[in-house]
């Protein structure tokens, strides 16, 4: 993952859902080019943030048994409302199904309790052994993942 479009995990239950928090400032760099009169999040960086909402839940129900985990389909994908500096994009994934490597959700980002987009999403999960059991290579992408969840999850943590 280059970038993280998620600023903190509000709430997980593993093997059923998630809930993520992203909160929009001026200072991301894309919103200098995108409608810089009118600075908006751009509708696949929204679809992205619901990936990586979506991506935490299947690491953690998977007990981060994969070293990726990518966006295979997106359907039914409707955007609502803008997200604007200074505003909270709430992000909310729900695991429909799971089957072998392939995760289903049901996604959704809200501002303020209103709609800004919604899908409904596949992620494949794999890792560069191209099997189940990850190398040297997975083992260390895995371990800067439970890192980084630590980091997104401190909230959860601390309780």
């Amino acid at each position: 993952m280059k970038f993280c479009l998620i600023d903190q995990i509000s709430e997980i239950h593993p093997g059923e859902r998630i809930s993520a928090i992203k909160c929009l400032t001026l200072a991301e760099e894309y919103l200098q080019d995108h409608f810089p009169r009118f600075p908006v999040m751009p509708g696949v960086l929204m679809l992205e943030a619901m990936t990586q909402t979506g991506a935490w839940l299947v690491r953690v129900t998977n007990n981060f048994s994969h070293s990726t985990t990518v966006l295979k389909e997106a359907r039914n994908v409707k955007y609502g409302n803008f997200v604007e500096p200074g505003e909270m994009l709430v992000v909310k994934a729900e695991l429909i199904k799971m089957d072998g490597n392939l995760a289903s959700l049901k996604v959704s980002g809200e501002v303020a309790g209103n709609v800004a987009v919604s899908s409904r999403i596949v992620l494949e999960s794999s890792n560069s052994s191209g099997t189940d059991e990850p190398n040297v290579t997975d083992l260390n992408a895995i371990r800067v993942l439970k890192l980084q969840y630590e980091l997104l999850n401190r909230q959860q943590a601390s309780v």
